[in-house]
């Protein structure tokens, strides 16, 4: 029997990717179907839903599960669930589907699922606003109700993808038919829960942490990965490759930066790394909730919790994404609670002084004898071809993304927040 946590939901993985001949028959069939041209945020859904990494979920939620998840961080049955998954469609092509009908839902000319769809229910303005004041907007002061939507739609990249959803969301059960890109572009990478699962097994861990990244790894994220490694059986650093916000690095300098950061300065046998396909929804403390949600189907225990956890600009308090575990509900039924609970780290910097990696529960010394590190940070130097403070980040790591740098003939100004600078020390 393993002793790893189970998926969460209490059904085990629910894997909706079709493969074979299953597969064959359901993209025939397609062909004759109506077709719904998805969004990037959606194609990484499906995907997950495929692989049994949002399980238990097998479809796109109706109107009862995503004021459920925006309200109370539950689906209608009960089960926990963070951030809503559903999938928007204009009203004209919403119209020509039955309830019952099945339909093929596309992203750029490749057929991605088909989906039965079981109930469509309408969206107005007042109804995004409302989910972007559940999901999105924080209880910092720079998140009070007079601020948050002075600068919400020019600076909130989540807030924005969602008022920009259609009229209607389209509900049901998929069956998935593509893994996108993701297994031939991320060989060895990009991991099925089941794959992840198979190689915690292999190696005889139980007791699992996860480190979620979405910027190159610095001092601080390796800090963060030998903590766990010290008191947890192993850790798995789970890259985001899906898509991110104009002025991130692309998912593959991530990886490199990586692979050549556990060559030289980990044990190999302690540290696995890997790939999901999602797109970032930089819902701060709510997808903090989703990423320990998910990583639970991968097997993972224990989900390291940073400052500013899938932040973005000021929106969020520094440990906001931590102190929200502490105020979800559970569930009745213990099958249907998160059972990956949160690692909180404090604030992590180098200090001088101390002549190493600290945090503030155990540096004695200044701000101004502390190197702030920060992913925003370093992409701000390195755009600008400003020199990296010492410390910063590894040698070989920085030669890497210098290059990126280099080669790019379009750069994207970076916005620092107080967080990213330090100011908020």
């Amino acid at each position: 029997m393993s002793k790893l946590v189970p998926p969460h939901g209490g059904k085990g993985l629910v894997c909706c990717l079709l493969e074979g001949a299953e597969r064959e028959a359901e993209l025939k069939k397609a062909a004759g179907l109506k077709q719904l041209e998805i969004t990037a945020r959606a194609k990484g859904d499906l995907i997950m839903m495929g692989i049994g990494g949002f399980s238990p979920l097998n479809g796109f939620m109706g109107k009862a599960d995503w004021k459920g998840v925006c309200e109370k961080f539950t689906m209608a049955d009960g089960t926990f669930w963070p951030v809503p998954v559903t999938l928007d469609a204009d009203k004209s092509f919403a119209d020509t589907v039955a309830v019952g009908e099945e339909i093929a839902l596309v992203r750029k000319g490749e057929v991605f699922a088909t989906m039965k769809v079981t109930e469509k229910f309408e969206m107005t303005e007042a109804d995004k606003k409302w989910e972007c004041e559940k999901v999105f907007k924080g209880e910092g002061a720079d998140s009070a109700d007079d601020k948050f939507w002075a600068v919400a739609l020019e600076d909130h990249p989540g807030v924005q993808m969602v008022m920009a959803q259609k009229e209607v969301n389209l509900a049901g059960p998929v069956k998935v038919l593509s893994e996108g890109e993701y297994p031939a572009e991320y060989k060895g990478v990009y991991l099925r829960p089941a794959e992840v699962r198979a190689m915690f097994e292999e190696r005889g861990w139980a007791n699992v942490a996860a480190l979620q990244l979405r910027n190159p790894m610095h001092r601080s994220h390796e800090f963060l990965a030998k903590i766990a490694i010290e008191v947890c059986d192993g850790v798995l650093i789970h890259s985001l490759i899906g898509n991110l916000k104009a002025g991130d690095i692309p998912a593959d300098v991530r990886v490199k930066a990586i692979d050549c950061l556990v060559e030289h300065y980990f044990v190999k046998a302690n540290v696995i790394q890997a790939g999901y396909p999602l797109d970032m929804r930089y819902a701060g403390p709510r997808e903090g909730l989703l990423h320990a949600t998910f990583r639970q189907n991968y097997g993972v225990n224990n989900m390291l919790i940073g400052r500013d956890h899938a932040g973005v600009g000021d929106f969020y308090g520094l440990f906001e994404a931590q102190t929200i575990f502490d105020k979800i509900p559970t569930p009745a039924d213990p099958g249907k609670a998160l059972l990956c609970k949160p690692m909180k780290i404090d604030w992590t910097f180098y200090c001088y002084k101390c002549d190493g990696m600290a945090s503030l529960r155990t540096c004695p010394h200044t701000k101004e004898d502390r190197v702030i590190l920060s992913g925003t940070k370093l992409r701000k130097a390195l755009s600008e071809n400003q020199p990296i403070v010492d410390h910063f980040g590894r040698d070989e790591v920085l030669d890497i993304l210098r290059a990126y740098y280099e080669g790019l003939t379009e750069k994207v100004a970076v916005k620092m927040q107080g967080a990213a600078s330090g100011a908020a020390m």
